[in-house]
């Protein structure tokens, strides 16, 4: 069953309110622990059809706010809402239908696909995880996945070593869009990728959040890319987000002196 045919509520899929995540360093003592404030307070939400970026230098939070995101984390205070509904404790249900509804595409696409699978089984485990459809109605998922991420159909024959890194990142777009999810969390997904093809992928990305009404939050240093495929953005700044608005109002207009920093740091990293 596709989204347009499941019942999908209004408002966001994923609500956080007032989440902190603290870990203690190794660098304190046992009387006097240091405690790392990774995320300090956020408040965030996502909804199906809109992308929201998220930027900040490395060490500013962004990482672990996605890990929120995605049920990797639990938060140390805070709530985090799936549909309107309390969803840190979740039950098996509750947990089924997270991970159904939200997705990840990771930074390396080397490292997070299976190098002993075939493209064809990367795809279809997904779906018999979750015991969906039986073997043809399996396959014929998988090819329409790889014609939504424009691959060849002779790339299900192969594994991941055997297709460039663009490529590869196509895979993990696909894989991700295997349960035909709400939300996207995609982390730093073009930084591994060579300059040439990080234009075509986050091309891609905009064209497949139209095309599916995804939500997507896309997570970045540079804030040149984030501009590029966002409609609103989240500036972090030390496990807060210290500016937020619509991407255009962000960039003419910034109000806080670390966007005006970060926007001032770098040209954008598609064109170096």
């Amino acid at each position: 069953m596709s989204t347009s045919q499941r019942d999908i509520p209004a408002g966001p899929v994923i609500e956080l309110k007032d989440v902190k995540v603290h870990h203690r360093a190794r660098t304190g003592s046992l009387f006097r622990p240091n405690i790392v404030k990774a995320v300090n307070g956020v408040d965030f939400s996502i909804s199906r059809g809109e992308t929201v970026g998220i930027v900040g230098e490395s060490g500013c939070g962004k990482s672990t706010l996605a890990s929120v995101l995605v049920g990797l984390q639990a938060p140390t205070s805070g709530q985090v809402l799936f549909h309107g509904k309390p969803a840190i404790k979740r039950n098996a249900r509750m947990r089924k239908e997270f991970g159904r509804a939200v997705s990840v595409v990771f930074q390396d696409p080397a490292t997070a696909l299976n190098p002993r699978m075939t493209i064809q089984d990367i795809l279809s485990d997904p779906l018999q995880v979750h015991g969906i459809g039986n073997a043809a109605s399996r396959s014929a998922k998988v090819k329409e996945l790889l014609a939504l991420v424009g691959l060849p159909q002779s790339a299900a024959e192969v594994t991941p070593s055997q297709v460039s890194g663009g490529q590869r990142q196509r895979v993990a777009i696909a894989r991700a869009l295997a349960l035909d999810p709400d939300i996207i969390v995609a982390d730093e997904p073009t930084s591994a990728l060579d300059v040439s093809v990080r234009a075509q992928v986050l091309n891609l990305l905009s064209d497949l959040k139209t095309q599916l009404n995804l939500g997507m939050v896309f997570i970045s240093h540079d804030i040149q890319t984030v501009r590029y495929v966002s409609d609103r953005i989240c500036v972090m700044y030390f496990g807060q987000i210290v500016e937020e608005g619509p991407a255009a109002q962000v960039f003419d207009n910034p109000s806080n002196d670390y966007t005006k920093k970060l926007l001032g740091a770098a040209p954008s990293l598609l064109h170096t």
